[in-house]
């Protein structure tokens, strides 16, 4: 059978131009959708009274004939044919015969590929946010079980302040938690149907595109046809979510790796994942957090993929928009798989409470909580930053920490304020008394443990 737009031409494609121009070696995957779509479409033709009820029965008859064979792989894939929609609509004249010839009736494959894709993307998007949730699941619970552990936090790379580890799982929490809302605020603009755009100016058959939205489940109907066809914009926005998850995923991928390293040992990884060497005995590697951290190169090149693609074309439809798929796909599988083994990663990661204890007693990590001791004593905080940073000097030169120094030693550095020690600068007490509201204290992370659990809550409705 030649192809189905072929009348206008006097030869069939070379072979190697068909190979180039041919998008069915990935768009296959989308076959469920651009049948449900066409199911939709032949409803809505009988019900406007463009075709009767006779050729709409056999329509949906050779549709589910059609879908079976391809559910059963009993299609041949052939490049002539372009793309699945192709395929589909010759399956279908090969099943039912001159009949299956109504069902382009008041479409293109420009509308038809675009609620196919956002079909697609609708189911896609909503496991994107199942994927999410699983994790934040596992962080909030990772959170609870090592709560009350002490830790340095950082800045750059140094000891800044002490933090609890329920703080430092409960701050990557929240980063996930805008991806899911990004991904969320995506489907309102994902969740509105193009059929019936046509090629790009409606048509001058009297279809009902309301009753086709209806049928699909979609919010709303797009407003504009050539809009509707010259559009991308759902696709860059997850791959742009896609990308600003995978880059959350690598910033913590990253602390893991060097929170596993032999000078940190911040952390213990589970066996399962990682691997060791082929010449060095004694290695193991921190493989799956290296990975996360690598692919996360993939999400950003998609999305910079798609927004070259996009860059200067002109309204409507071109064939770079073909280009659109390829880095679609391969975010959304490299995004779910990602999130799903990150979340098993992270169930069978343990902090070493005693490692970090030692590591507590390095970087004079207390010396904010000093610095504002002496503010609620009435120093301005400048010079009380200076009278604590001469302090921390002292200890260099000295060879000490502050659990150390003595009131002989802070009559030495002028410390303004008498006190026989510096004990009551304790890590517990920097921890505790650190209570303002997203602060590190003990209270306030139960509070922020409380509050992740309501919002996991609300994507369970």
């Amino acid at each position: 059978m030649a192809n189905l737009w072929s009348g206008r031409f006097s030869k069939q494609m070379e072979h190697y131009t068909a190979d180039y121009n041919e998008s069915i070696s990935f768009d296959y995957k989308l076959y469920k959708y651009s049948i449900m779509g066409s199911i939709a479409h032949v409803k809505m033709l009988e019900k406007q009274g463009i075709i009767s009820e006779a050729i709409r029965d056999e329509l949906l008859r050779g549709l589910s004939i059609v879908e079976k064979k391809l559910d059963q792989n009993e299609v041949e894939l052939n490049i002539i044919d372009e793309d699945i929609m192709m395929i589909i609509e010759k399956e279908l004249i090969k099943e039912i015969g001159d009949t299956g010839k109504y069902l382009h009736t008041a479409r293109s494959r420009n509308d038809q590929n675009a609620v196919d894709e956002t079909l697609f993307l609708r189911e896609a998007t909503k496991k994107t946010i199942a994927c999410l949730q699983d994790l934040l699941e596992v962080i909030v619970k990772k959170a609870e079980e090592e709560a009350h552990k002490i830790m340095p936090g950082f800045t750059h790379l140094q000891h800044a302040q002490p933090i609890t580890v329920g703080f430092y799982y409960m701050a990557h929490f929240q980063g996930l938690k805008r991806d899911v809302e990004r991904f969320q605020e995506s489907l309102k603009r994902i969740n509105v149907n193009p059929l019936g755009a046509c090629a790009l100016a409606g048509t001058t058959l009297p279809t009902d595109r309301a009753f086709i939205t209806e049928l699909l489940g979609f919010a709303e109907t797009s407003e504009n046809a050539l809009d509707t066809i010259g559009s991308r914009d759902s696709i860059s926005e997850y791959l742009f979510n896609a990308a600003m998850c995978m880059i959350h995923l690598s910033g913590f991928a990253e602390e893991i790796i060097v929170f596993n390293s032999q000078e940190f040992n911040f952390i213990t990884i589970n066996d399962s994942f990682c691997t060791g060497s082929s010449i060095m005995p004694q290695k193991k590697n921190p493989d799956i957090a290296e990975l996360v951290r690598g692919k996360s190169g993939r999400a950003i090149g998609n999305l910079v993929t798609m927004l070259t693609v996009l860059k200067g074309t002109f309204l409507t439809l071109n064939k770079d928009y073909q280009e659109d798929k390829e880095a679609l796909f391969d975010s959304i599988h490299t995004l779910d798989r990602t999130l799903f083994i990150f979340a098993r990663m992270l169930q069978n990661i343990t902090f070493n409470e005693e490692v970090l204890k030692e590591h507590l007693k390095k970087g004079f990590i207390e010396a904010t909580d000093i610095a504002e001791y002496l503010v609620k004593n009435q120093i301005p905080f400048r010079e009380a930053h200076e009278i604590v940073g001469v302090l921390v000097k002292y200890c260099e030169k000295h060879n000490k920490n502050f659990p150390d120094i003595t009131k002989s030693d802070l009559k030495k550095v002028d410390f303004p304020i008498e006190l026989d020690d510096l004990s009551q600068f304790s890590i517990e007490n920097c921890i505790t008394n650190r209570n303002s509201y997203g602060g590190t204290s003990f209270s306030d992370v139960d509070r922020q443990i409380k509050n992740g659990k309501n919002f996991i809550a609300t994507l369970k409705v």
